[in-house]
């Protein structure tokens, strides 16, 4: 047998919505809410504002990944049930659905930590990078013109390349999975790891500062869900070391010498040569004065 209470809930519902919003409560939470606003106006804008930055933030760090399906998703849920158990449960003593709400909070939290442990150990490391001494750690500006000028001779005969530039974070592992060198960045010593054939041509090159420390490192592996299908490993690798560190990382296909980028667990593709100078120059930070003109690269022979 339905409760009268329920009973009468479902009859205002259909007859009046605006009396069933005023016996939940939802109209007396709203004009609470405005006075408040006109009582203390500068406070509630200074809420307000941190509260749109932090859903700023979040939203523009999971774009484009399936951290943001995840994230409508929690919201969708979270506002149904406090719903159900604010303006339904608490009117009407549902007192099993009240007791057992907080335990269904703290469920969705933790299932939260499990589903995002990606995005949020991205986040962290983010938050680590600061940019507080970026000067201090930032590459060498005088890798930039070796770097286009070899990618460009690279891509031209379809010979496939992977080149991490080391920023903030340093990425140690990955070293310790090549081999290392500890030589200065030049056209040559490019195009001789990656010619067709050499021991090191397969994997990937890492660089910090003005110098190769290594090559033949297997960088990480994306998952296939942040990759579209038709795009290789090397791709994958390019877009899995961005995620994992905030290197910044140039890919060149074997199959069409296309030229691509991943930074920060975004992939940019079928750049230009000069659109990889202007990329480079801006994420190294490297000042460029007006009138100030590029090498010219050497022609392909």
């Amino acid at each position: 047998m339905v409760p009268a209470s329920v009973a009468l809930l479902r009859a205002n519902m259909r007859e009046n919505p605006f009396t069933w919003l005023a016996q939940v409560g939802v109209l007396e939470e709203f004009r609470s809410f405005v006075q408040r606003a006109i009582d203390r106006p500068w406070v509630t804008l200074i809420e307000l504002l941190l509260i749109g930055i932090v859903v700023f933030v979040v939203l523009r760090f999971l774009h484009g990944t399936r951290g943001a399906r995840l994230v409508r998703a929690v919201l969708i849920i979270l506002a149904v049930s406090f719903a159900v158990v604010r303006l339904v449960a608490e009117r009407f003593a549902f007192d099993r659905i009240n007791v057992l709400y907080p335990y269904f909070v703290l469920g969705v939290f933790l299932g939260s930590l499990v589903a995002f442990q990606a995005e949020l150990r991205r986040l962290l490391m983010r938050v680590g990078e600061g940019g507080w001494f970026q000067w201090w750690t930032r590459p060498s500006g005088q890798v930039v013109e070796p770097l286009v000028t070899t990618v460009e001779w690279l891509a031209t005969r379809k010979i496939g390349a992977l080149i991490a530039i080391e920023r903030t974070t340093q990425i140690g592992a990955v070293i310790e999975s090549g081999i290392r060198l500890d030589a200065r960045v030049s056209e040559e010593l490019l195009e001789t790891i990656f010619w067709p054939g050499t021991p090191l041509h397969d994997l990937g090159v890492i660089i910090r500062h003005d110098r190769v420390v290594a090559a033949g490192c297997q960088f990480p592996l994306a998952e296939s869900g942040d990759v579209d299908r038709s795009l290789g490993s090397r791709h994958r690798a390019a877009l899995g070391m961005s995620q994992e560190a905030d290197a910044f990382v140039i890919v060149v296909s074997e199959e069409t010498g296309t030229i691509s980028v991943a930074s920060r667990g975004r992939l940019r593709r079928g750049l230009t040569p000069e659109g990889l100078r202007d990329l480079l120059l801006a994420e190294l930070a490297v000042p460029r004065k007006a009138g100030d003109k590029p090498e010219t690269p050497k022609p392909a022979s």
